[in-house]
């Protein structure tokens, strides 16, 4: 074993795709610092803030020694095994099926068309019984897939042969633990799609899957946008020095995810999206793909300090979510626009979505950014009915926090360096593959003494601290004003609507509450799971059919007659006119709006 080697193999035979089985090993070299080999499966993917267990898909374990004779293993707590070791073993291979039919960014999934494969979701990694400093260094991937299959991955290749009628062989180098655990690998036998954009290789490998063929013309439309989105990152940050760039595109039913890694995204789509006419998913194609693209700079490279160093069997928690996922959010977009991948209208039309969602829950008076960020293990990815009551997104919410920053820096500096400059300013300052003249990572006092050395932002700690640590809603409208835009309703309010201030939803002919609205008339008289039965003794089918019931009835007592836990009774409610939030941006804007949506790339 070379010095740089750690004598780990990680390997994987994707040949039974019609079981959805794929076939995974792992052989250990020797030296063993114990006779009990502890191994463990990563319970946390990077990039995925929520505990995962990916032992639920294993089946068949074996461990044999050099010699091929079986070695004694069982389980070890939640997520691992223990093999017990012979006095003289020198090398231990181990094999295990695992069941890939989960279809998302975030798992594997293998069938008879493809494999998406993520390294946390495959292999164990040993956390006793051998030196620790060996999973730093460098490692080799093997894949076994059909031949007609090709792969797409960050993993530099190292060699690959036929197999006969068992299919390809590829053999791939990871220089240590976290470059093989935050790359991804899809395979399938699509071409791949390679494009050099500003002296760095772009590569798009693509699968459907139901494997409906792809609009050629809209896929060209497609590739001509990703460069100009690459382009306009180049313009602020620079042209990446750490090598090539691959996106996986899944295009599905109704899936919609996206996960970033090192130097490549898997991002989740209707395949909708790539259909002529569909204006709304393409937007939505270009966001992700574009949000995605930010992550190499904001989280791979800049990270938290406290996620410098991954404990994979744990959750890491960092306050700063609102900037590595709402300011990715909020810059991504940004870049769209800028670019001319997105019109100006599309910004308009993506910033009313945005608003409709901001206004539509009262969390913002309950949770602060920080706070959602803390707690996005046990928050965001496990919402409930009354989520949108007392809790915020760090996403959403972090995205408009970052335009208000942006617009208060822009104010006082004369328009001259906004959040997109700090966002860059702080990656060559703190981030990983750069000089990090001011340390690795960042904390909250990073980024705040940030803000007070870029120009205007002296006297903005309170601001900031206001927009992160305090429990209240962003100054969204003040922002707009900045770019002389008015906030108004979406529509106009139709004089005979009554609004309950209700989530419902229809399950055959039953209409149930599913969340309750800020200032909904029905929230101390029904709950979550409540049928609506009728109004006024008329009998209630549908969402909508009870919106007709009630057209005529705001501010007029009401008889509901509702179905709790099984047991029917009638309350009287008083709905209320709808409410109108100010959505809509209405203007032209000043020369300071068409500076900000202009592109930042050099002429």
């Amino acid at each position: 074993m070379s010095s740089t080697s750690s004598g780990m193999t990680f390997t994987l035979d994707a040949t039974n795709g019609a079981e959805h089985r794929l076939e995974v090993g792992l052989d250990i070299e020797g030296p063993f610092t114990s006779r009990n080999l502890h191994l463990k499966f990563p319970r946390w993917v990077p990039g995925s803030y929520m505990i995962r267990e990916p032992i639920q898909h294993m089946f068949n374990f074996t461990a044999v020694d050099q010699a091929g004779r079986p070695l004694t293993a069982k389980r070890l707590d939640v997520d691992g095994m223990v093999v017990h070791l012979r006095a003289n073993t020198t090398q231990v291979r181990l094999a295990y099926d695992l069941f890939a039919r989960e279809l998302s960014v975030r798992s594997n999934h293998l069938d008879a068309s493809h494999l998406h494969m993520m390294p946390p979701f495959t292999w164990f990694w040993p956390t006793k019984g051998v030196d620790p400093e060996r999973c730093h260094l460098g490692h080799t991937v093997e894949l076994i897939a059909p031949k007609t299959w090709t792969p797409a991955t960050q993993l530099p290749p190292v060699e690959d042969m036929e197999q006969g009628d068992a299919g390809h062989r590829w053999v791939f180098a990871a220089k240590n633990r976290d470059h093989l655990l935050d790359s991804i690998m899809e395979v399938n036998p699509n071409p791949m799609i390679s494009r050099d954009i500003d002296g760095r290789l772009h590569h798009l490998k693509i699968w459907d899957s139901g494997g409906h063929a792809v609009h050629p013309e809209r896929l060209a439309v497609f590739e001509d946008d990703m460069e100009k989105i690459v382009r306009e990152h180049h313009a602020l940050f620079g042209v990446p020095s750490w090598g090539e760039y691959y996106t996986v595109l899944q295009l599905t039913d109704t899936g919609r995810g996206g996960l970033e890694h090192m130097n490549s995204q898997t991002s989740m789509m209707p395949r909708s999206c790539l259909f002529p006419g569909h204006d709304d998913e393409y937007r939505d194609l270009v966001s992700l793909f574009s949000h995605e693209y930010l992550h190499q700079w904001n989280v791979k490279r800049l990270k938290p300090t406290s996620f410098l160093d991954y404990d994979l069997q744990h959750e890491g928690h960092t306050d700063l979510l609102w900037w590595f996922e709402g300011g990715t959010s909020w810059l991504g977009d940004m870049m769209c626009v800028r670019s001319g991948a997105w019109t100006e209208a599309d910004w308009r039309k993506d910033f009313l979505r945005k608003m409709n969602r901001h206004t539509r829950c009262n969390g913002c008076h309950r949770e602060s950014l920080a706070e959602s960020s803390h707690d996005a293990w046990i928050h965001l990815y496990r919402s409930g009915p009354y989520t949108r009551e007392s809790q915020i997104s760090y996403y959403l919410e972090g995205e408009l926090a970052m335009m208000c920053l942006d617009t208060e820096l822009r104010r006082r500096n004369g328009d001259t360096y906004g959040a997109c400059n700090l966002m860059a300013d702080v990656v060559a300052a703190h981030a990983m593959d750069t000089d990090a003249p001011r340390g690795l990572g960042v904390d909250y006092a990073d980024l705040r003494s940030a803000l007070q050395r870029a120009p205007g932002g002296a006297s903005m700690g309170p601001f900031l601290d206001r927009l992160v640590k305090h429990r209240q809603p962003p100054p969204v409208e003040k922002a707009m004003r900045f770019f002389r835009l008015k906030l108004t309703p979406e529509h106009e309010p139709k004089p005979e609507a009554a609004w309950l201030g209700v989530g419902l939803n229809d399950n055959g002919n039953r209409t149930r509450i599913t969340t309750f609205h800020a200032g909904s008339p029905m929230r101390l008289l029904a709950q979550v799971g409540d049928e609506i039965v009728a109004v006024e003794g008329l009998r209630v089918t549908s969402a909508a059919h009870l919106s007709k019931l009630l057209q005529g009835r705001a501010d007029q007592p009401t008889s509901l007659s509702i179905v709790h836990e099984g047991v029917l009774s009638v309350i009287t409610v008083t709905p209320s006119a709808p409410p109108q939030h100010g959505t809509k941006l209405t203007g032209k804007g000043n020369d300071r709006w068409r500076a900000w949506i202009a592109s930042r790339q050099s002429s």
